[in-house]
């Protein structure tokens, strides 16, 4: 089932996503359906809350970056209770965009290493080190479990020139592409 995504705007957003157990009801289904989401919005990472639920989960496909990078070719992985451990001081500017904010791209500085620890979707706890583009992908979800939107980690000016474009995303003034959210109104 494809779920609809949620737009800026939207409260599920800027919540502070709950961690789950491995009886989270339907957990499979749900990632399944993340997954099948993600693909059909042709994005490339896709966190719970994105979808309506407060809950700390984000999957990652970053197979159709691989031509770019080829480190990605395989880096597909779903997340559930991830807690980043470590970050290295160096960081790199990476232009961004999200399924949440339609045809917004910025630049935002992430750090370009991290370690990470998290449940697999047997649950089974893993533990990573990751760099470039991994790094980042996993930094921009991972925010998302926060209540954080790229948008927020942008210099004020950029900020300030593309306020109204957000405003009106918020209200459902964009290109259609996939099914959505609005604050609360399905669309």
């Amino acid at each position: 089932m494809i779920f609809p995504i949620y737009i800026i705007g939207s409260n599920v957003l800027r919540q502070k996503a709950v961690e789950i157990d491995k009886n989270y009801p339907n957990l499979k289904e749900f990632i399944d359906n993340m997954y099948e989401t993600m693909y059909s919005s042709e994005g490339v990472g896709l966190a719970a809350p994105q979808v309506g639920k407060a809950i700390r989960l984000f999957v990652i496909d970053a197979e159709p970056m691989a031509e770019d990078e080829p480190s990605l070719k395989d880096f597909k992985r779903t997340f559930i209770n991830p807690i980043i451990t470590k970050k290295s001081n160096e960081t790199v500017a990476s232009n961004e965009g999200c399924l949440s904010i339609p045809d917004v791209r910025e630049d935002v500085m992430r750090h370009t290493e991290l370690a990470i620890e998290y449940f697999d979707e047997n649950f089974e706890k893993k533990t990573e080190q990751l760099s470039g583009m991994a790094a980042v992908i996993i930094q921009h979800e991972y925010d998302h479990l926060d209540g954080i939107l790229f948008t927020d980690k942008i210099a004020p000016l950029r900020k300030k020139l593309i306020q109204r474009k957000l405003l009106n995303i918020a209200k459902g003034k964009f290109i259609h592409r996939y099914k959505f959210v609005l604050g609360e109104k399905y669309k």
